[in-house]
């Protein structure tokens, strides 16, 4: 094993890294404070990679691998977990399957052990397959009736249209009735890969441990990655308003934009521009006009979001049938005026002031620190990232602001998909 670390402090901005001597690197934090680990880890690949006509196998499949698995069936598997207060939970994204182990040291052995069986011989049941089908299936057919679930998958429906962004991670009716256990089986062998695999430990537990568990863990997954290539994908129909008819006295709306990637130079300037515009809760700028100033919609707000292959700036709001066709017109000249003009120097100091204070509240668990660690991990911007983001961030200036919005809001043509019965749209 080899490990090096940037400062011997219990911190999470001080991680150290590790090589076990099968190759899977990790990145730590140790403390003892509490006699507890939290373990958090991805494999590059998920919801993308869920075989075509068949949406939703790569969440049935995260959801079945706690559901048994080696010697031990659902019941009997659950039980061990609640027998030593072990939590293990697995989940899909769009571009990865991940999961997370916390436990008390002294279940560590019983803790790591089951987190293998989940992922080396998770068994697949078939009793234990029709059960997760059945929930998955009784959540989209309540969902069908929920505005907000309808509008943002049609939104991704329409932004990415032929893609694997556009199909919802949880599939549909019809796509989850299709996936077998074979394909549940061939999907498990193609997600999961030492090539892709990153891992971040936090707790009490020094470097040769954690190598040794890490390597009764993840030694036995394969070393050689088979996904299927994804390609690049900008958002589409910049510029559409699409109505989904729902009869409901309030219309839900989603609207969107270019974005930038994590790895761009200019995503956190775009980030800082986000909060400005409605990332910033109370103090936005759509919150501001939408809400307080014509008390058009109760929340409002945007979010900047990063795939592997695709990234975008959207927003949520949701208004009285009658009042959609001023609440859009209201949120486009907002993000019109934002391209053109930036934001005031006062917007952007405390913007920053902001985004750099609360920073901090993202690592207040162990759970929270791995799984941060694990994402910058993901995202390959640096074992040092918590260290130098606030410098990032504080270092914004008007002109990476500028920069920034031609990049991402531009002329401010926005895709807009609206779930109700909205009156007088253009």
């Amino acid at each position: 094993m080899s490990e090096t670390i940037t400062e011997p402090a219990n911190s999470p901005a001080n991680v150290g890294s590790l090589i076990t001597p099968e190759g899977i690197e990790a990145w730590r934090v140790e403390s003892e404070f509490v006699p507890l680990v939290a373990l958090s880890f991805t494999f590059e690949g998920g919801a993308a990679q869920d075989p075509p006509g068949k949406a939703g196998a790569a969440q049935m499949l995260a959801r079945l691998l706690d559901e048994g698995a080696g010697p031990y069936r659902s019941d009997a598997f659950q039980e061990r977990l609640a027998q030593h207060a072990i939590e293990l939970s697995f989940t899909a994204g769009p571009d990865a399957l991940g999961g997370s182990l916390k436990t008390l040291t002294t279940h560590a052995d019983d803790a790591f052990e089951l987190l293998r069986l989940a992922l080396i011989e998770p068994r697949f049941d078939m009793d234990s397959v029709e059960r997760v089908r059945a929930q998955t299936l009784a959540g989209l057919r309540y969902q069908a009736n929920d505005a907000g679930t309808v509008a943002s998958r049609r939104f991704f429906a329409e932004a990415y249209p032929g893609h694997p962004y556009g199909q919802p991670v949880s599939g549909t009716v019809e796509s989850v009735a299709r996936v077998t256990r074979d394909d549940l089986v061939e999907l498990h062998g193609r997600l999961l890969s030492r090539a892709r695999l990153k891992v971040a430990a936090v707790g009490a537990i020094g470097a040769d441990e954690l190598s040794r568990r890490l390597d009764h863990v993840f030694g036995a997954v394969p070393e050689t990655s088979r996904l299927e290539r994804v390609p690049d994908v900008a958002l589409q129909g910049r510029g559409r308003q699409v109505v989904v008819d729902l009869d409901v006295p309030q219309s839900v709306i989603r609207f969107g934009t270019a974005g930038l990637s994590w790895r761009d130079p200019d995503f956190i300037p775009a980030y800082v521009l986000n909060h400005v515009l409605g990332g910033g809760a109370f103090t936005s700028r759509l919150f501001q006009e939408v809400r307080e100033v014509r008390g058009l919609a109760y929340g409002v707000g945007t979010s900047v979001v990063s795939y592997r292959h695709a990234a975008m700036t959207w927003g949520y709001t949701a208004t009285k049938n009658e009042r959609v066709a001023e609440c859009l017109e209201v949120i486009g000249s907002e993000i019109a005026r934002l391209s053109r003009e930036g934001p005031t120097d006062d917007e952007l100091a405390k913007a920053r002031d902001y985004l750099t204070g609360s920073y901090a509240l993202g690592f207040d668990t162990s759970t929270k620190i791995a799984h941060q660690l694990v994402q910058i991990a993901f995202e390959g911007l640096g074992i040092d990232y918590i260290r130098r983001r606030n410098e990032l961030v504080a270092a914004v200036s008007q002109d990476d602001i500028r920069r920034a919005a031609a990049r991402t809001l531009g002329d401010a043509a926005l895709l807009v998909v609206i779930a109700g019965r909205p009156e007088n749209l253009g």
